[in-house]
């Protein structure tokens, strides 16, 4: 069995089409491979928690020294982390808002990259001490722009600080970078038929990526996504 984690971040509960993306990954994945367990996490209707001094200090604490108030400190980041842990594809709802990650998304990032539990942290390794700990998992991420251009050498390729931030964080996500598959709407705010087009063109691409990776899944048995 393989098991989706299906994240959203957008601030719209409808009419997302970030949601309707990843919901659509989710959907056609589910067609193939009935069995498998989806986990959800909808970061507006259930918001991170913010870093604050005492999440600090308490992640900072070696687990057996912790108090009650530490651990209830790092409850939230436990539980998110825990899924994560138990992740083999990561299915990511992530608009660009103001050329970045949404807010919520960002906090969920600052609670599951945490050391001893998805990075450790070790001076003996000299000027690189920070080494990620899980590995295996992919990331699809499904995002909405509201202009265009922000790949490839686009005309908006300077302004995207969603797409390399992802990037940069998700080997700590447990994720290489040749296993992030990025599908993008755009043209949003102009709502012409150049948006129309994109939305066709992304639709097709999620079915046809979660018909791959969940027939991947299945040639390959338990946790293929990890092997393949």
């Amino acid at each position: 069995m393989t098991t989706l984690l299906h994240i959203d971040a957008s601030g719209r509960s409808s009419r997302s089409i970030s949601r309707d993306l990843s919901r659509r990954f989710v959907e056609a994945w589910r067609a193939r491979r009935p069995e498998d367990r989806v986990l959800r996490r909808d970061l507006v209707e259930t918001p991170p928690p913010l870093m604050s001094e005492a999440w600090i200090a308490a992640a900072f604490t070696p687990p057996a020294q912790r108090d009650e108030a530490m651990g209830a400190a790092l409850a939230w980041s436990d539980a998110a982390i825990a899924e994560l842990e138990a992740a083999d594809v990561i299915a990511l709802g992530a608009p660009m808002y103001n050329y970045g990650m949404p807010a919520a998304l960002k906090a969920w990032v600052d609670q599951v990259i945490r050391v001893g539990k998805t990075f450790s942290f070790d001076l003996a390794r000299g000027d690189a001490p920070i080494e990620p700990t899980l590995s295996g998992k992919r990331l699809v991420v499904l995002s909405a722009r509201g202009e265009f251009g922000f790949r490839d050498a686009g005309p908006s390729a300077a302004r995207n600080h969603l797409d390399p931030h992802i990037e940069t964080i998700a080997p700590y996500l447990g994720v290489a970078s040749a296993d992030i598959h990025t599908i993008a709407v755009e043209y949003q705010e102009f709502g012409d038929d150049r948006h129309a087009r994109s939305r066709a063109v992304a639709e097709a691409a999620v079915d046809a990526l979660a018909a791959r990776l969940a027939g991947e899944a299945a040639q390959n048995g338990t946790n293929s996504v990890r092997a393949a």
